[in-house]
Parts: structure tokens; sequence; C-alpha cells
């Protein structure tokens, strides 16, 4: 853990800050508009994003074509890219499609899963840094990795760690969210500057998710350790925030639907027999959480 991280301390988000409020607003958007946010997404975890983004409220398109996707994002309000179970196409059309969503000013969220785990993979995710999404989204480990592959420096991180302590994992994380703290800060601070409106977010999930702009550093407690027990959980929570992103700034948009999630997964735990009724009485509850619901969940803000 950063010395940056082992010495903050966080305190519960009073119930009239401004970010509540913003949450709560684009928590009856979506539902008022059904916003579109396409993916470009993991093909085993598939069903799962398109349910989750029509459950919150949203509507959903999947394509693996870049025209396609090009041509969708002219009516689209965001896209989500992740780059899980890769095809062989996929390294020349995911930097092909990025290209496209930033020249066209289109924000669009990453998902870097398994970031780090072999050259195809390293070598797509490294094209982002040219264009750059809005949020990105994953667990520690890969943000410190993806951190690394881009080459920002992160004072608290010697690259990844020769102890190895750092290292993919596969899409499991071996680092805690604490961990990842000083990574998602410089992330996002590049994230803003690379932004055509100056704002990004960084979503690191984990038993307590942390969400950042560069500048203030939010953590969601709350949610179930039933979410590990499903596939796609993380890959979901992506395409949802894509759903955020389509009516909200960025890191409204990241807060909201980790906190969503956290809610939602919550409510579905207490009557979930096991993992099979947990997924559907997790999108049932997605469904059923209420935007005051959302906004009065658990957010501290680190100080």
């Amino acid at each position: 853990m950063s010395d940056t991280a082992s010495s903050t301390t966080s305190t519960p988000l009073e119930a009239d800050h401004p970010i509540r409020k913003a949450i709560e607003q684009a928590a009856r958007l979506v539902r008022q508009r059904t916003p579109l946010a396409q993916s470009f997404t993991n093909f085993v975890t598939i069903n799962l994003v398109a349910n989750a983004q029509l459950a919150v409220g949203g509507t959903a398109a999947m394509s693996y074509l870049p025209n396609d996707i090009a041509d969708v994002s002219a009516i689209a309000g965001a896209t989500y890219i992740n780059v899980g179970t890769l095809l062989p196409f996929f390294a020349t059309a995911l930097p092909q499609i990025a290209k496209e969503l930033n020249a066209s000013a289109k924000p669009w969220v990453l998902d870097p899963v398994a970031a780090g785990l072999g050259k195809t993979r390293t070598a797509i995710l490294q094209s982002f840094k040219e264009n750059p999404p809005t949020i990105v989204r994953g667990n520690a480990s890969e943000i410190i990795a993806l951190t690394h592959i881009w080459n920002l420096d992160v004072a608290s991180e010697s690259t990844l760690r020769s102890d190895e302590t750092t290292r993919p994992a596969g899409v499991e994380s071996v680092d805690e969210v604490d961990q990842a703290q000083d990574a998602a800060l410089t992330l996002a601070r590049f994230l803003s500057s690379h932004s055509s409106t100056g704002t990004a977010a960084v979503a690191v999930s984990g038993a307590v998710d942390l969400v950042t702009d560069g500048a203030d550093v939010y953590r969601l407690p709350g949610g179930s350790e039933m979410m590990t027990k499903i596939t796609g959980a993380g890959c979901s929570l992506g395409g949802v925030t894509g759903t955020y992103l389509a009516v909200s700034e960025a890191l409204t948009a990241a807060i909201a639907a980790s906190v969503h999630f956290n809610c939602a997964s919550h409510l579905a735990a207490e009557t979930a027999a096991g993992p099979g009724t947990f997924q559907s009485a997790f999108l049932d509850a997605l469904w059923n959480t209420s935007a005051t619901d959302i906004a009065q969940g658990a957010i501290l803000l680190s100080n």
C-alpha cells in the first residue's frame, strides 16, 4: 500500500452534497430517456451486459464491427469497450474504434480486462493511449497494469514490482483497491488532460470501490460478495457505466453506476439461495432500485 493510501481517511458524503444531487438526476434521466450505450464486449458475458443496461433503464446494442460502431456512435450516448476473450481481428478493430470515437469526441468506457497478460492484449491497450477513453473501470491490478503499460509515472509504484505482489492474474485482482489509488489518480489526470470536455474518471472495483476524477477520491462500500460468484459482474458494471455516461459527466457516471450496483447486489443477496438465483434477483434489484436510493447510497469522500 502506498503512503498516500495508508494515510487516507474517509468521511461519509453529506446527504445534500452536490454529487448526490447529480447522481439522482442521472438516475432519473436514464429512466426518462432510455439512452443507448453500445458495447464491444466480452462475448462470454455479453448477455448479462445487455440485460444490466436494460435493467437500469437504458438501451443496449452490441457489435464487433468498427464501421458499425462508428455509425451507431452518432446516435449513441456512449460506447463501452471490453478487451476480454480476444479474437484475432480485435487487434486492428479496437484501435480503429478508439480513434474514430475520439475523432468525433464521443465518450467511451474502457474495461482493461487482464491488463498486462499477453503481448496482443498489451499492444491493444497500449494503442489506446493515443486515443484514451473517458472512463476506465477495472480491478486494482488492471488499473495498476494499465498505468504501467501507458508509461505513466506513479511515484508509489516502481512499474510492476519485482517482488511480484503486483502482477496480472487473469481477470482476478491480486492487489487491494488502496494499492491502486496512486495509479488511479495518475490515470484519471491523464484521461482528463486528453478529454474533449476536460473531465474523466477512473473506477476501481473491489470490496470497497474507489472512484476518482484525478482530484477527489470517493470510496463506495456496501456491495455483496455474491457479485464475485457470477460471471460478468464487472463487465456488466462497465456497460452500465456507459449507460450513465450517456446522460452525465464522467465522475457522476462512474459513481452512480457503482452505487447502483452496490445497492442492487445488497438487496439481491438478501433473498438469493445461490449464484443462479442471485443473478436473477440482481437484475430485478437493478430495475427496482430508485433514483433516490441510489443517490443516498453509501459514499465516502477521502480527505
